[in-house]
């Protein structure tokens, strides 16, 4: 039966392995004990520093097993899930462009039915004229929106009801129990565990550092070139490489990692959830494996937000960096932005051309752009209880491009600094310099944004 299924049922399925989250909750039981604290004498000062706010291991772990539960529950109930693939080398605000997506039907733990589709065949069907965001519009030249492009939000609880609208215009049931998007780099973090895979003698062989760009290379490339091939026979590859993938990973031994996986991709996420049933999409919405922007948080914030709107699979080349500059001491706060592109590729060719996006900062609601460098003219809107500047961006093959940005901050952020730096889905780890100047001095702090970012300045004692 599983060769049935396709790579991302699969996913799902390993995610939630209840023996895998078991064996966590037990491990971290043992292992997450209270550190011990020597009675000696030691002098210490108490000195201000921005410090990282970590993560609820435990919580995140309880949520997880509540989630195995929920797949597994044996009371006869058929349940319905939309899993969506996306493909972050071609990054989209919701994580990456929407090619393809499947329907599963799960009954006492088992995948009972299973549908798999190419996005534009369900878009065929889709009659209604739906305008297109303006960037879409303006860039794209499309004239009506639809499934594909459903992702077009920062904020999955904003995309799943908008893909589940489009999924009713093509004359489908959207009454899903779930609805869980899935980027392509998960594929290549789990040969990460396995190691490389071959198919077909060697003919075909994949990594963790090369599955994403080979299997472009096999099921896109040769359709940019003949219009005429059957794109849903083009998925064969990727229902023999989950089963290889089935066979590596379904040893014992592989639960820890399997356990690791699973925390690393919904923190980062690569893997978005969203569940009809209120109690459980409120949990995980608590432990940040929703992928909603924070509508409630009261202090500094930012999230840069790209639109890949070139067409082409440009982000496998495209590296960024971030620096955020902060002055509290003038009467309205100043904040500083510099993001930075630096499009490795040194050609174009089917695969990548000068990176075009259409890039959206959030900062704190009421925020105001004083200066930009680099960007188009803004537009300016509130969203999710935040301001944004929208701007279009064009970054070229072999140089950097630094976006830049100076705005005012309102007053408030002032009250017990602490900012959060949201992560965008699909858009790998960025490296994050952050400046802040204050009565009490100036401080830097330096991390990776792999995940949300909580950052607060604080007073720690320390040794001398």
């Amino acid at each position: 039966m599983f060769k049935k299924k396709s790579l991302l049922v699969f996913l799902i399925t390993i995610i939630f392995l209840a023996g895998g989250f078991f064996f966590a909750k037990n491990w971290f039981q043992k292992t997450n004990k209270s550190l011990l604290v020597s009675n000696s004498v030691k002098l210490v000062d108490k000195v201000s520093k921005l410090l990282p706010i970590s993560s609820d291991t435990k919580k995140q772990i309880d949520v997880a097993n509540e989630i195995s539960q929920h797949f597994l529950k044996r009371d006869d109930v058929a349940r319905r899930y939309l899993l969506l693939l996306q493909n972050n080398m071609e990054l989209r605000p919701g994580g990456g462009f929407l090619g393809q997506y499947a329907v599963a039907t799960v009954k006492n733990g088992q995948v009972i039915k299973f549908y798999f589709e190419d996005a534009n065949l369900l878009d065929q069907r889709i009659k209604a004229k739906v305008p297109p965001p303006y960037p879409l519009r303006r860039k794209l030249g499309i004239k009506k929106w639809k499934f594909r492009d459903s992702n077009f939000s920062p904020d999955f609880p904003t995309n799943v009801q908008k893909a589940k609208y489009f999924f009713r215009l093509a004359g489908g049931n959207s009454n899903f129990d779930g609805v869980f998007a899935i980027n392509a780099t998960v594929l290549n973090d789990l040969l990460k565990i396995t190691g490389p895979i071959s198919l077909r003698g060697g003919r075909y062989t994949y990594n963790s550092e090369n599955a994403i760009s080979k299997l472009e290379e096999q099921v896109e490339k040769p359709y940019l070139f003949n219009e005429n091939l059957d794109t849903q026979n083009r998925k064969w590859i990727m229902k023999t490489l989950a089963q290889e993938l089935k066979n590596k990973l379904s040893g014992f031994n592989n639960i820890p990692k399997l356990v690791k996986f699973s925390r690393d991709e919904l923190e980062t996420k690569n893997i978005q959830l969203n569940f009809k049933d209120p109690s459980l999409q409120k949990k995980v919405e608590e432990v940040g494996w929703a992928g909603q922007v924070d509508r409630n948080w009261d202090g500094d914030y930012l999230m840069l937000v790209d639109a890949n709107l070139g067409a082409l699979k440009s982000d496998f080349y495209i590296k960024r960096s971030l620096s955020y500059n902060v002055d509290l001491t003038t009467e309205i706060p100043k904040a500083t932005v510099d993001y930075t592109y630096n499009h490795t590729a040194t050609h174009g060719d089917w695969r990548t051309s000068d990176y075009h996006s259409y890039l959206r900062l959030y900062a704190p609601k009421g925020s105001k752009l004083t200066k930009r460098i680099m960007v188009s003219y803004p537009l300016t809107r509130e969203e999710f209880n935040k301001t944004y500047f929208g701007v279009f961006l064009d970054a070229l093959i072999g140089r950097q491009t630094t976006a830049h940005f100076e705005y005012d901050l309102p007053i408030n952020v002032k009250n017990d600094y602490h900012l959060l730096i949201q992560k965008q889905s699909g858009i790998g780890n960025i490296p994050v310099k952050i400046h802040l100047k204050t009565d009490k001095g100036e401080f830097d702090y330096e991390n990776t944004l792999k995940k949300d970012l909580k950052i607060k300045l604080a007073e720690v004692e320390e040794t001398k």
